[in-house]
């Protein structure tokens, strides 16, 4: 890894005149989204993640989290992080908890800890940083976490503050190019083909021998479809029903995001899983269908790119060869 540069414009602005936190980072990084909850709670981090889940403290306030993007101009993640944390520890903060990637537990940290949707917040689970912070005041602990990744261009950072609720509410961060509106992270991570894709009926997979399923959601990092539903699986049961004497295998895919290992295994699960919904809910019958998983080794756009990585997460019905 290239050794990190100093980014002069990049600053950290922690409001000291009180309890209250605002972060700012100076232009050319945007804000790419923040959430705010009055009440809310968060756990925060305290150790890298176990077998029984990452470690940490539940603490309860206002919950602010926002999103950076910012040009990465050849810097690494962890001169991203210096400037924040050395910011952070000048206000008051002492830092709790700090790792890096592997060290904090990998793919199993990152998507048990909260984190902004795509393409707010990207994560390379590869190259990723985590610091957990706490300052004592007179209303009471605040509390302050720093995520950094990056991507092949661009760094992202995500804050995420807790102050205790009676206090004013924490600025919004100024250095915005244009106004962002809130938004709220959904609670599922899509696994679909571009916005604009056709509806694929059972004329296309006899064509091309495979269809994407479109519209299919699952949580974040899990297996679990948070749709059964969806009407992709439906139309998919009901050619299957119609041509008892065809078989398909279930395909999952993802991007290229993290180790390939973990990558497969997740892909795998995922169309474990929607093969499960076909056989559980549409009857489908379980020697009809099977279930692979690829990962990352089969792209259809670039993992460059926020839009390219959504298009390779997907899971596809592929024609078997009939016996």
């Amino acid at each position: 890894m290239r050794a990190g540069r100093s980014y002069p414009l990049m600053l950290l602005c922690l409001a000291a005149a009180g309890p209250a936190l605002a972060i700012d980072l100076a232009p050319p990084a945007r804000v790419t989204a923040t959430t705010t909850e009055a009440p809310g709670s968060y756990l925060v981090p305290l150790g890298p993640w176990t077998a029984a889940g990452i470690p940490g403290q539940e603490v309860e306030g206002t919950v602010t989290r926002t999103a950076w993007s910012l040009p990465l101009d050849g810097q690494t993640t962890l001169a991203l992080l210096d400037t924040l944390r050395q910011k952070m520890r000048d206000e008051g903060f002492v830092t709790v908890f700090d790792c890096a990637d592997d060290g904090c537990g990998g793919f199993d940290f990152r998507y048990s800890t909260t984190v902004l949707p795509e393409p707010a917040m990207h994560v390379d689970l590869g190259d990723y940083r985590f610091v957990s912070a706490r300052r004592e005041g007179t209303d009471g602990t605040d509390w302050l976490t720093l995520l950094v990744s990056r991507s092949q261009a661009e760094g992202h950072v995500q804050v995420v503050t807790v102050t205790p609720l009676g206090t004013p509410p924490p600025a919004r961060p100024a250095a915005v190019s244009q106004p962002e509106p809130a938004v709220t992270p959904p609670p599922s991570e899509a696994v679909t083909a571009p916005p604009d894709a056709a509806r694929a009926d059972s004329g296309d997979l006899v064509a091309r021998g495979s269809v994407v399923l479109e519209g299919l959601a699952f949580q974040s990092g899990k297996a679990a479809l948070t749709d059964p539903a969806a009407p992709a699986l439906q139309d998919l049961a009901d050619w299957l029903k119609a041509q008892p004497g065809r078989r398909v295998t279930l395909v999952g895919h993802t991007d290229a995001s993290g180790s390939l290992a973990a990558n497969v295994t997740l892909s795998r699960q995922r169309a474990a899983a929607v093969r499960q919904v076909l056989i559980d809910r549409y009857g489908i019958p379980a020697a009809q269908v099977s279930a692979e998983g690829v990962g990352p080794l089969a792209p259809r756009a670039s993992n460059e790119t926020d839009e390219g990585r959504a298009q390779n997460r997907r899971v596809e019905a592929v024609l078997a060869p009939t016996q």
